[in-house]
Protein backbone atom coordinates (compact mmCIF):
# COMPACT_ATOMS: atom_id res chain seq x y z
CA UNK A 1 0.00 0.00 0.00
CA UNK A 2 1.13 3.50 -0.60
CA UNK A 3 2.76 5.09 2.38
CA UNK A 4 1.45 8.19 3.08
CA UNK A 5 2.77 11.17 4.69
CA UNK A 6 1.59 13.78 6.81
CA UNK A 7 1.67 17.79 5.37
CA UNK A 8 3.56 19.87 8.28
CA UNK A 9 2.48 22.82 6.61
CA UNK A 10 -0.67 22.25 6.91
CA UNK A 11 -3.47 24.31 9.05
CA UNK A 12 -5.70 22.85 11.38
CA UNK A 13 -9.20 22.30 10.33
CA UNK A 14 -11.78 20.06 11.58
CA UNK A 15 -13.41 16.81 11.14
CA UNK A 16 -16.76 15.49 12.78
CA UNK A 17 -19.22 13.16 13.79
CA UNK A 18 -22.21 15.17 12.60
CA UNK A 19 -23.57 14.37 9.00
CA UNK A 20 -22.58 17.61 7.75
CA UNK A 21 -24.25 16.92 4.88
CA UNK A 22 -27.03 17.53 6.34
CA UNK A 23 -30.17 16.27 6.80
CA UNK A 24 -27.80 14.15 5.07
CA UNK A 25 -24.80 12.55 7.07
CA UNK A 26 -23.57 8.96 7.35
CA UNK A 27 -24.20 6.91 5.23
CA UNK A 28 -24.64 7.40 1.27
CA UNK A 29 -28.07 7.59 0.04
CA UNK A 30 -29.89 7.15 -2.90
CA UNK A 31 -28.84 9.41 -5.95
CA UNK A 32 -32.14 9.81 -7.45
CA UNK A 33 -31.03 13.37 -7.65
CA UNK A 34 -27.23 14.33 -7.27
CA UNK A 35 -25.63 16.49 -5.28
CA UNK A 36 -25.77 19.60 -7.73
CA UNK A 37 -29.87 19.98 -6.63
CA UNK A 38 -28.72 21.14 -3.11
CA UNK A 39 -25.65 21.93 -1.12
CA UNK A 40 -25.49 21.67 2.39
CA UNK A 41 -26.62 19.23 5.29
CA UNK A 42 -29.67 17.61 6.55
CA UNK A 43 -31.32 19.92 9.02
CA UNK A 44 -32.59 18.53 12.40
CA UNK A 45 -35.06 21.18 11.67
CA UNK A 46 -37.25 19.20 9.30
CA UNK A 47 -38.78 16.43 11.18
CA UNK A 48 -36.76 13.34 9.59
CA UNK A 49 -36.26 11.14 12.49
CA UNK A 50 -34.49 8.36 13.32
CA UNK A 51 -31.75 7.48 15.98
CA UNK A 52 -28.71 9.99 16.20
CA UNK A 53 -31.44 12.79 15.15
CA UNK A 54 -32.31 12.62 11.60
CA UNK A 55 -32.28 10.93 8.86
CA UNK A 56 -29.36 10.09 10.28
CA UNK A 57 -28.47 13.63 11.88
CA UNK A 58 -27.49 16.23 10.21
CA UNK A 59 -24.33 15.99 8.29
CA UNK A 60 -20.21 14.26 9.07
CA UNK A 61 -17.28 13.95 7.14
CA UNK A 62 -13.53 14.25 7.22
CA UNK A 63 -10.07 15.67 5.99
CA UNK A 64 -7.11 14.12 4.76
CA UNK A 65 -3.20 15.71 4.48
CA UNK A 66 -2.73 18.73 2.06
CA UNK A 67 0.78 20.13 0.33
CA UNK A 68 3.15 17.89 -0.46
CA UNK A 69 0.40 15.86 -1.00
CA UNK A 70 0.03 12.78 1.51
CA UNK A 71 1.25 9.68 -0.49
CA UNK A 72 4.53 9.03 -1.75
CA UNK A 73 4.99 9.57 -5.54
CA UNK A 74 2.12 11.88 -5.39
CA UNK A 75 2.85 15.44 -5.70
CA UNK A 76 1.15 18.79 -4.11
CA UNK A 77 -2.63 18.97 -6.70
CA UNK A 78 -3.58 22.67 -7.60
CA UNK A 79 -6.76 22.84 -7.17
CA UNK A 80 -7.63 24.51 -10.38
CA UNK A 81 -4.72 22.07 -12.42
CA UNK A 82 -6.01 20.20 -14.97
CA UNK A 83 -4.32 16.64 -12.91
CA UNK A 84 -6.57 17.60 -10.85
CA UNK A 85 -9.38 14.98 -10.34
CA UNK A 86 -12.11 17.74 -9.59
CA UNK A 87 -11.26 19.17 -12.93
CA UNK A 88 -10.54 16.67 -14.92
CA UNK A 89 -14.05 15.48 -16.12
CA UNK A 90 -15.03 19.03 -16.76
CA UNK A 91 -12.88 19.41 -20.32
CA UNK A 92 -14.60 16.44 -21.82
CA UNK A 93 -18.22 16.16 -20.70
CA UNK A 94 -17.77 12.98 -19.59
CA UNK A 95 -16.78 11.22 -16.53
CA UNK A 96 -12.81 11.33 -15.54
CA UNK A 97 -11.23 8.06 -15.89
CA UNK A 98 -10.36 8.44 -11.90
CA UNK A 99 -14.29 8.55 -11.53
CA UNK A 100 -14.59 5.75 -13.46
CA UNK A 101 -12.27 3.64 -11.56
CA UNK A 102 -13.47 4.88 -8.26
CA UNK A 103 -17.19 4.46 -9.17
CA UNK A 104 -15.85 0.55 -9.76
CA UNK A 105 -14.87 0.10 -6.84
CA UNK A 106 -18.03 2.18 -4.68
CA UNK A 107 -20.14 -0.84 -7.02
CA UNK A 108 -18.35 -3.46 -5.21
CA UNK A 109 -18.41 -2.31 -1.70
CA UNK A 110 -21.39 -1.65 -1.57
CA UNK A 111 -22.66 -4.86 -0.49
CA UNK A 112 -20.18 -5.22 1.90
CA UNK A 113 -20.00 -1.19 3.26
CA UNK A 114 -20.80 -1.89 6.89
CA UNK A 115 -18.07 -4.49 6.82
CA UNK A 116 -15.98 -2.04 5.07
CA UNK A 117 -17.05 0.54 7.77
CA UNK A 118 -16.20 -1.64 11.28
CA UNK A 119 -12.96 -2.52 9.62
CA UNK A 120 -12.05 1.29 8.69
CA UNK A 121 -12.97 2.41 12.06
CA UNK A 122 -11.47 -1.10 13.98
CA UNK A 123 -8.32 0.23 12.14
CA UNK A 124 -8.22 3.62 12.90
CA UNK A 125 -8.86 3.55 16.72
CA UNK A 126 -6.48 0.19 17.04
CA UNK A 127 -3.64 2.30 15.10
CA UNK A 128 -4.44 5.98 16.73
CA UNK A 129 -6.40 5.53 20.00
CA UNK A 130 -5.85 8.98 20.65
CA UNK A 131 -8.11 9.86 17.47
CA UNK A 132 -11.27 8.20 19.56
CA UNK A 133 -11.62 11.58 21.71
CA UNK A 134 -12.52 13.53 18.81
CA UNK A 135 -15.65 11.05 18.14
CA UNK A 136 -18.80 11.00 20.44
CA UNK A 137 -18.95 8.18 23.40
CA UNK A 138 -21.85 6.40 21.53
CA UNK A 139 -20.59 5.37 18.08
CA UNK A 140 -24.50 4.15 17.01
CA UNK A 141 -25.84 7.08 14.46
CA UNK A 142 -22.03 8.23 14.07
CA UNK A 143 -20.59 5.17 12.70
CA UNK A 144 -21.45 5.59 8.88
CA UNK A 145 -20.76 9.12 8.81
CA UNK A 146 -16.88 9.54 7.78
CA UNK A 147 -16.35 6.38 6.33
CA UNK A 148 -19.55 7.52 4.10
CA UNK A 149 -19.29 10.82 3.33
CA UNK A 150 -15.35 9.95 2.38
CA UNK A 151 -16.61 7.42 -0.13
CA UNK A 152 -19.44 10.02 -1.46
CA UNK A 153 -17.41 12.80 -2.14
CA UNK A 154 -14.94 10.43 -3.65
CA UNK A 155 -17.62 9.11 -5.70
CA UNK A 156 -18.65 13.05 -6.78
CA UNK A 157 -15.24 13.62 -7.57
CA UNK A 158 -16.16 15.24 -10.95
CA UNK A 159 -19.02 17.50 -10.09
CA UNK A 160 -16.63 20.45 -9.32
CA UNK A 161 -18.70 23.15 -8.37
CA UNK A 162 -21.13 21.46 -6.04
CA UNK A 163 -18.64 19.46 -4.79
CA UNK A 164 -16.03 22.24 -3.88
CA UNK A 165 -19.10 24.58 -2.22
CA UNK A 166 -19.70 21.32 -0.51
CA UNK A 167 -16.14 20.36 0.74
CA UNK A 168 -15.34 24.47 2.04
CA UNK A 169 -18.30 24.16 4.06
CA UNK A 170 -17.04 21.02 5.32
CA UNK A 171 -13.65 21.94 6.36
CA UNK A 172 -15.18 25.34 8.00
CA UNK A 173 -17.19 23.26 10.09
CA UNK A 174 -14.65 20.63 11.08
CA UNK A 175 -12.89 22.95 12.82
CA UNK A 176 -14.70 22.70 15.80
CA UNK A 177 -12.84 19.29 16.33
CA UNK A 178 -9.91 20.05 17.10
CA UNK A 179 -8.55 17.83 14.12
CA UNK A 180 -5.00 18.56 13.24
CA UNK A 181 -3.31 17.72 10.11
CA UNK A 182 -1.39 15.19 11.00
CA UNK A 183 -4.88 13.26 11.68
CA UNK A 184 -5.09 13.25 7.64
CA UNK A 185 -2.94 11.06 6.51
CA UNK A 186 -3.65 8.17 9.38
CA UNK A 187 -7.45 8.28 7.97
CA UNK A 188 -6.16 7.70 4.53
CA UNK A 189 -4.17 4.80 5.71
CA UNK A 190 -7.11 3.22 7.25
CA UNK A 191 -9.41 4.58 4.27
CA UNK A 192 -6.96 2.26 1.50
CA UNK A 193 -7.17 -0.57 3.60
CA UNK A 194 -10.77 -1.27 3.56
CA UNK A 195 -11.21 -0.62 0.26
CA UNK A 196 -8.52 -2.91 -0.85
CA UNK A 197 -9.50 -5.52 1.62
CA UNK A 198 -13.53 -5.09 0.47
CA UNK A 199 -13.04 -4.51 -2.90
CA UNK A 200 -10.43 -7.22 -3.78
CA UNK A 201 -11.95 -7.85 -7.50
CA UNK A 202 -11.51 -4.00 -8.58
CA UNK A 203 -8.35 -2.69 -6.29
CA UNK A 204 -5.19 -2.71 -7.50
CA UNK A 205 -2.77 -0.34 -8.57
CA UNK A 206 -5.13 2.32 -11.15
CA UNK A 207 -7.55 2.19 -7.91
CA UNK A 208 -5.11 3.01 -5.45
CA UNK A 209 -3.77 5.70 -7.73
CA UNK A 210 -7.51 6.83 -8.04
CA UNK A 211 -8.49 6.81 -4.86
CA UNK A 212 -5.47 8.80 -3.48
CA UNK A 213 -5.70 11.33 -5.95
CA UNK A 214 -8.97 11.84 -5.30
CA UNK A 215 -8.38 11.83 -0.75
CA UNK A 216 -6.09 14.57 -1.80
CA UNK A 217 -7.82 16.47 -3.91
CA UNK A 218 -10.60 16.95 -1.49
CA UNK A 219 -8.58 17.47 1.57
CA UNK A 220 -7.22 20.06 -0.21
CA UNK A 221 -10.05 22.04 -1.25
CA UNK A 222 -11.20 21.72 3.09
CA UNK A 223 -8.09 22.26 4.84
CA UNK A 224 -7.36 25.70 2.59
CA UNK A 225 -10.98 26.44 3.52
CA UNK A 226 -10.53 25.84 7.38
CA UNK A 227 -7.05 27.68 7.23
CA UNK A 228 -8.92 30.82 5.53
CA UNK A 229 -12.03 30.99 8.09
CA UNK A 230 -9.68 30.69 10.56
CA UNK A 231 -8.01 33.85 9.82
CA UNK A 232 -11.77 35.73 10.57
CA UNK A 233 -13.77 33.28 12.45
CA UNK A 234 -13.93 31.52 15.80
CA UNK A 235 -14.66 27.32 15.75
CA UNK A 236 -17.40 28.13 17.57
CA UNK A 237 -19.63 30.19 19.43
CA UNK A 238 -20.96 30.36 22.78
CA UNK A 239 -24.72 30.83 22.46
CA UNK A 240 -27.15 31.68 25.70
CA UNK A 241 -30.75 30.47 25.67
CA UNK A 242 -32.69 33.38 26.12
CA UNK A 243 -36.30 31.90 25.08
CA UNK A 244 -37.86 28.66 25.25
CA UNK A 245 -41.11 28.55 23.36
CA UNK A 246 -42.64 25.43 23.40
CA UNK A 247 -45.68 25.70 20.18
CA UNK A 248 -46.36 21.79 20.60
CA UNK A 249 -45.50 18.71 22.87
CA UNK A 250 -42.66 18.15 20.34
CA UNK A 251 -41.85 20.92 18.88
CA UNK A 252 -40.03 24.37 20.54
CA UNK A 253 -38.49 27.52 19.34
CA UNK A 254 -35.35 28.07 20.61
CA UNK A 255 -34.09 31.87 20.84
CA UNK A 256 -29.87 32.54 21.53
CA UNK A 257 -27.66 35.02 22.00
CA UNK A 258 -24.23 34.53 20.94
CA UNK A 259 -21.21 35.77 23.22
CA UNK A 260 -19.72 37.57 19.84
CA UNK A 261 -21.29 38.75 16.52
CA UNK A 262 -22.43 36.06 13.93
CA UNK A 263 -22.81 36.85 10.84
CA UNK A 264 -25.13 34.56 8.69
CA UNK A 265 -28.03 34.51 5.28
CA UNK A 266 -31.25 33.97 5.36
CA UNK A 267 -31.87 30.37 4.19
CA UNK A 268 -28.54 28.69 6.17
CA UNK A 269 -28.30 26.79 8.91
CA UNK A 270 -25.84 26.04 12.07
CA UNK A 271 -24.43 22.76 13.54
CA UNK A 272 -25.55 22.77 17.48
CA UNK A 273 -23.84 20.99 20.42
CA UNK A 274 -25.53 21.04 23.95
CA UNK A 275 -23.86 20.67 27.28
CA UNK A 276 -25.51 17.95 27.53
CA UNK A 277 -24.33 15.87 24.78
CA UNK A 278 -20.80 16.52 24.21
CA UNK A 279 -19.14 16.12 20.76
CA UNK A 280 -22.45 15.35 19.84
CA UNK A 281 -23.55 18.13 16.85
CA UNK A 282 -27.10 18.49 14.57
CA UNK A 283 -27.55 21.23 12.18
CA UNK A 284 -30.93 23.65 12.59
CA UNK A 285 -31.59 26.29 9.81
CA UNK A 286 -32.20 29.95 11.40
CA UNK A 287 -35.63 30.73 11.37
CA UNK A 288 -35.49 34.28 10.57
CA UNK A 289 -33.21 36.63 8.61
CA UNK A 290 -30.51 38.20 10.70
CA UNK A 291 -31.93 40.76 13.17
CA UNK A 292 -30.85 44.13 14.57
CA UNK A 293 -30.45 42.52 18.08
CA UNK A 294 -28.49 39.45 16.90
CA UNK A 295 -30.56 37.17 18.46
CA UNK A 296 -30.79 33.70 16.66
CA UNK A 297 -34.06 31.81 16.70
CA UNK A 298 -34.02 27.43 15.68
CA UNK A 299 -37.42 25.82 15.42
CA UNK A 300 -36.33 22.09 16.89
CA UNK A 301 -38.74 19.23 16.80
CA UNK A 302 -37.79 16.35 18.88
CA UNK A 303 -37.60 13.27 16.83
CA UNK A 304 -37.48 9.65 18.45
CA UNK A 305 -34.18 8.95 20.10
CA UNK A 306 -32.56 11.96 19.31
CA UNK A 307 -30.26 13.09 21.71
CA UNK A 308 -29.93 16.72 20.94
CA UNK A 309 -33.37 17.38 19.65
CA UNK A 310 -34.87 15.84 22.73
CA UNK A 311 -32.65 17.93 25.06
CA UNK A 312 -33.23 21.04 22.90
CA UNK A 313 -37.11 20.52 23.53
CA UNK A 314 -37.38 18.89 26.66
CA UNK A 315 -34.27 19.96 28.77
CA UNK A 316 -33.15 22.85 27.78
CA UNK A 317 -33.66 25.99 29.78
CA UNK A 318 -33.34 29.64 29.64
CA UNK A 319 -30.09 30.34 30.53
CA UNK A 320 -28.73 27.10 29.31
CA UNK A 321 -25.33 27.92 27.07
CA UNK A 322 -25.20 25.73 23.80
CA UNK A 323 -22.30 25.90 21.45
CA UNK A 324 -22.75 26.73 17.37
CA UNK A 325 -20.77 26.03 14.70
CA UNK A 326 -20.43 28.02 11.60
CA UNK A 327 -23.33 28.94 9.27
CA UNK A 328 -23.54 27.03 6.02
CA UNK A 329 -25.69 26.01 3.23
CA UNK A 330 -26.43 28.25 0.53
CA UNK A 331 -30.50 27.77 0.00
CA UNK A 332 -30.38 31.85 -0.35
CA UNK A 333 -32.10 34.36 -1.97
CA UNK A 334 -30.64 35.64 -5.11
CA UNK A 335 -31.63 38.66 -5.26
CA UNK A 336 -30.25 39.69 -8.94
CA UNK A 337 -33.07 37.58 -9.92
CA UNK A 338 -36.68 38.98 -10.87
CA UNK A 339 -38.16 35.99 -10.71
CA UNK A 340 -40.54 34.82 -8.21
CA UNK A 341 -40.16 32.32 -5.28
CA UNK A 342 -42.00 28.95 -4.77
CA UNK A 343 -40.92 28.03 -0.96
CA UNK A 344 -41.89 24.66 0.21
CA UNK A 345 -41.84 23.44 3.80
CA UNK A 346 -42.43 20.74 6.21
CA UNK A 347 -43.14 20.18 9.21
CA UNK A 348 -39.96 22.38 11.06
CA UNK A 349 -38.82 22.75 7.57
CA UNK A 350 -40.83 26.20 7.67
CA UNK A 351 -38.36 27.57 9.89
CA UNK A 352 -35.87 28.66 6.71
CA UNK A 353 -38.68 29.49 4.67
CA UNK A 354 -40.02 31.69 6.95
CA UNK A 355 -36.17 33.64 7.06
CA UNK A 356 -36.66 33.35 3.24
CA UNK A 357 -39.47 35.55 3.35
CA UNK A 358 -38.73 37.88 5.96
CA UNK A 359 -34.97 38.63 3.53
CA UNK A 360 -36.57 39.00 0.08
CA UNK A 361 -39.08 41.98 2.29
CA UNK A 362 -35.93 43.20 4.21
CA UNK A 363 -34.79 43.76 0.36
CA UNK A 364 -37.69 45.90 -0.69
CA UNK A 365 -38.44 43.79 -3.71
CA UNK A 366 -41.82 42.76 -4.69
CA UNK A 367 -41.22 39.62 -6.01
CA UNK A 368 -43.90 37.16 -5.90
CA UNK A 369 -43.56 34.61 -2.93
CA UNK A 370 -45.84 31.10 -3.23
CA UNK A 371 -44.94 29.56 0.36
CA UNK A 372 -46.77 26.14 1.21
CA UNK A 373 -46.44 24.91 4.40
CA UNK A 374 -46.52 21.25 4.66
CA UNK A 375 -47.55 19.14 7.98
CA UNK A 376 -49.24 15.87 9.34
CA UNK A 377 -52.19 17.24 10.92
CA UNK A 378 -53.51 20.85 11.82
CA UNK A 379 -51.69 21.00 15.29
CA UNK A 380 -48.71 20.56 13.40
CA UNK A 381 -49.07 23.88 11.91
CA UNK A 382 -47.48 25.58 14.19
CA UNK A 383 -46.28 28.81 13.24
CA UNK A 384 -49.32 29.10 10.76
CA UNK A 385 -50.24 32.55 12.58
CA UNK A 386 -47.02 34.09 12.45
CA UNK A 387 -46.86 33.22 8.42
CA UNK A 388 -50.47 34.34 8.16
CA UNK A 389 -49.41 37.75 9.66
CA UNK A 390 -47.24 38.07 7.04
CA UNK A 391 -49.17 37.77 4.39
CA UNK A 392 -51.44 40.36 5.73
CA UNK A 393 -49.06 42.10 5.69
CA UNK A 394 -47.11 41.21 2.46
CA UNK A 395 -49.20 42.04 -0.42
CA UNK A 396 -46.99 39.83 -2.69
CA UNK A 397 -46.98 36.81 -0.31
CA UNK A 398 -49.24 33.89 -0.37
CA UNK A 399 -49.36 30.83 2.30
CA UNK A 400 -51.03 27.68 1.61
CA UNK A 401 -51.31 25.56 4.65
CA UNK A 402 -51.23 21.55 3.08
CA UNK A 403 -52.51 18.89 5.98
CA UNK A 404 -52.22 15.37 5.33
CA UNK A 405 -54.65 14.04 7.53
CA UNK A 406 -57.88 14.97 8.73
CA UNK A 407 -57.30 18.87 7.60
CA UNK A 408 -59.52 21.22 8.92
CA UNK A 409 -57.31 24.19 7.94
CA UNK A 410 -56.03 24.96 4.46
CA UNK A 411 -55.97 21.87 1.55
CA UNK A 412 -55.87 18.67 2.27
CA UNK A 413 -53.18 16.23 0.82
CA UNK A 414 -50.04 15.21 -0.14
CA UNK A 415 -47.76 18.35 0.09
CA UNK A 416 -45.40 17.63 -3.41
CA UNK A 417 -48.87 17.03 -5.24
CA UNK A 418 -50.41 20.39 -3.58
CA UNK A 419 -47.44 21.99 -5.29
CA UNK A 420 -47.99 20.31 -8.78
CA UNK A 421 -51.70 20.84 -8.79
CA UNK A 422 -51.03 24.86 -7.63
CA UNK A 423 -48.49 24.77 -11.08
CA UNK A 424 -47.15 25.92 -13.30
CA UNK A 425 -44.42 27.15 -11.79
CA UNK A 426 -41.72 28.11 -14.98
CA UNK A 427 -41.40 31.34 -13.89
CA UNK A 428 -40.50 30.94 -10.41
CA UNK A 429 -37.61 29.79 -8.31
CA UNK A 430 -37.97 26.58 -6.10
CA UNK A 431 -36.58 26.97 -2.30
CA UNK A 432 -37.09 23.56 -0.44
CA UNK A 433 -37.17 22.53 2.99
CA UNK A 434 -38.34 19.38 5.14
CA UNK A 435 -37.69 15.83 5.28
CA UNK A 436 -35.47 13.90 3.25
CA UNK A 437 -38.84 11.70 1.39
CA UNK A 438 -40.58 15.03 0.98
CA UNK A 439 -37.24 17.12 -0.81
CA UNK A 440 -36.72 14.24 -3.12
CA UNK A 441 -40.71 14.15 -4.23
CA UNK A 442 -41.13 17.84 -4.24
CA UNK A 443 -38.27 18.29 -6.57
CA UNK A 444 -40.05 15.84 -8.99
CA UNK A 445 -43.06 17.76 -8.58
CA UNK A 446 -41.14 20.87 -9.11
CA UNK A 447 -39.25 19.77 -12.47
CA UNK A 448 -42.47 18.63 -14.08
CA UNK A 449 -44.44 21.76 -12.93
CA UNK A 450 -42.14 23.54 -15.23
CA UNK A 451 -38.82 24.45 -12.70
CA UNK A 452 -35.59 23.48 -14.24
CA UNK A 453 -33.61 21.21 -12.02
CA UNK A 454 -30.94 23.89 -11.85
CA UNK A 455 -33.24 26.59 -10.42
CA UNK A 456 -34.14 24.18 -7.26
CA UNK A 457 -32.45 25.09 -4.32
CA UNK A 458 -32.31 22.93 -0.75
CA UNK A 459 -29.77 21.94 1.65
CA UNK A 460 -30.55 18.67 1.32
CA UNK A 461 -27.18 15.87 0.46
CA UNK A 462 -28.86 12.84 1.07
CA UNK A 463 -26.85 11.82 -2.47
CA UNK A 464 -23.67 12.93 -0.27
CA UNK A 465 -24.61 12.00 3.27
CA UNK A 466 -27.28 11.12 5.39
CA UNK A 467 -27.98 12.53 8.71
CA UNK A 468 -30.22 11.85 12.17
CA UNK A 469 -29.34 10.95 15.53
Amino acid sequence: MTAISANDGATTAGYGNEPESGYAAGQAASASHGPGHGHGAYRDDHGAGQPGERAGEHHGQLQSPLEGGWASGHPTLDPRSDENPLVKGMHNGGPSADAVVIRRTLAEIEPVSHQATSYFYALLFLHNPQLRDLFPAAMDAQRDRLFGALLVAAEHIDDTVTLTDYLCNLGRGHRKYGTQSSHYPLVGECLMSALERYAPRSWGPEAEAAWVRAYTAISQIMIDAAAEDELHSPPWWYAEIVSHERRTSEVAVVTVRTDQPYPYRAGQYASVETPWWPRVWRYYSFASSPRPDGLLSFHVKAVPAGWVSRSMVHRARRGDVIKLGPPAGSMTVDHSSTRGLLCVGGSTGIAPIKALVEDVAQHGTRRQVEVFFGAQRDADLYDLDSLLELERRLPWLSVRPVVAQYATRGFSGQLPEAVREFGPWGDFDGYLSGPPQMIRKSVDALVSAGIPADRIRHDFLGTLVASGE
